[in-house]
């Protein structure tokens, strides 16, 4: 198989095997709660169940990025896909709660190894000129996962039963171990060692990337559950048009993967998610002037539409400021990365559920995005005086 094609390869395995994690933690929000319900949880404890995910989640990305480092990236891809099948398919076994616990929290291992160890995969395979428009097309592809998800996942539960989608998704995972098998991965420099985990993260650039990260996903997971309360009470739409504003936004956080990540060569990775930031926060205000579904429809597109300039070339953006090991610390990187955006998930939520409750809507846009304004523009201030004597 010639090179080119082995990286093609790679990229549609990798694209894949997280697309087919997103669908199985996608599945969950139809499908999960009914089940829990059934095995006697409380509402509470549904909560702490799909929170778990973030636990595991957190814990494992950077030492099994260490580890791919120092392993190389194909046994662990083949580990972490074979150990999302055997946590789906747990789900589907699960007949008391410690078991639906137990799956959950595996599920969130799996996931932290499939896109901690893939993108370091990508990073591997390509260089700086063409890292963000392959990225891009990844993220695009896992993107679908999110629209399809709760759909595949009500659908296989109303026509085989509720553990239907869980066995369908455990099928799925097989599938990527066994792509996973196929791919030629390249060798690493000889004089490449891993560095630490430690050294890593003192370097000043890792911690700023990841810096923009927690607050990118800090600020999508605040406004994920506040969005639907503000578009049902103050506008009085239905759960379906809400749920065909979110459908909208997902077309966008499809289709604007594959527009930036070619412009990442020229623009800078760097200077895209920063910018990405400063629009993203700055957009947010603005939906809180809607007045009807239209209205909402275009701000939600023009608002997920900025959002998808961070991601993309933030995820090119780690691949650079870790380059100085060359493949040997881009495991490590990706850990880091898929850490922030955990650390996000895991608090956004609860301070935009604090926030919406004492201030409303709009207040709580107005607090919110001035404080991201600030501390992105911050850290692009560090960043540059902390470069300021090297170019000299």
């Amino acid at each position: 198989m010639s090179f080119r094609r082995s990286r093609a390869l790679a990229v549609a395995i990798v694209t894949f095997a997280t697309f087919t994690d997103l669908v199985a933690y996608s599945i969950c929000v139809p499908v999960l709660p009914d089940l829990a319900l059934r095995l006697g949880a409380s509402p509470t404890m549904i909560g702490v169940l799909f929170g778990s995910f973030g636990v595991t989640l957190l814990a494992v990305s950077v030492p099994m990025g260490a580890v791919s480092d120092a392993v190389g990236r194909k046994g662990p891809l083949i580990a972490g896909t074979l150990g999302l099948a055997a946590a789906t398919a747990l789900f589907a076994l699960s007949t008391t709660l410690p078991w639906l616990f137990a799956a959950r929290l595996f599920q969130g291992v799996a996931d932290g190894v499939t896109w901690v160890v893939g993108f370091a995969l990508i990073a591997d395979l390509y260089g700086p000129e063409e890292r963000g428009r392959v990225m891009g097309y990844v993220m695009s592809g896992t993107s679908v996962g999110i629209m399809l998800g709760p759909s595949i996942g009500g659908w296989l539960y109303e026509s085989g039963g509720i553990r239907t989608p869980f066995v369908f998704v455990s099928a799925m995972a097989v599938a990527c171990a066994a792509g996973f098998l196929a791919v030629d991965e390249p060798d690493h420099p000889e004089h490449a060692s891993p560095p630490s985990i430690v050294s890593v993260l003192q370097v000043g650039d890792v911690a700023r990337c990841a810096s923009f990260v927690v607050l990118a996903a800090m600020t999508v997971a605040m406004f994920e559950p506040v969005l639907p309360l503000f578009f049902a009470k103050s506008l009085g739409l239905s759960p379906t048009r809400v749920g065909l504003l979110f459908g909208s936004g997902a077309v966008a956080s499809t289709v604007m993967p594959i527009v930036y990540g070619p412009l990442v060569p020229r623009w800078g990775a760097r200077r895209m998610t920063i910018i990405g930031l400063i629009l993203t926060a700055s957009g947010l205000p603005l939906i809180g002037l809607a007045q009807g579904f239209r209205s909402a429809l275009a701000l939600i597109l023009v608002e997920w539409t900025a959002s998808a300039m961070i991601f993309t070339p933030s995820l090119a953006y780690m691949a650079e400021v870790t380059s100085f090991a060359e493949a040997a610390a881009y495991g490590i990187g990706y850990g880091v990365y898929n850490a922030a955006w955990a650390v996000g998930l895991l608090v956004g939520p609860t301070v935009g559920g604090f926030l919406f409750e004492r201030l409303g809507f709009a207040r709580l846009t107005l607090t919110w995005a001035p404080f991201v304004i600030a501390m992105t523009v911050w850290l692009a201030i560090v960043h540059r005086r902390a470069s300021a004597p090297a170019a000299v």
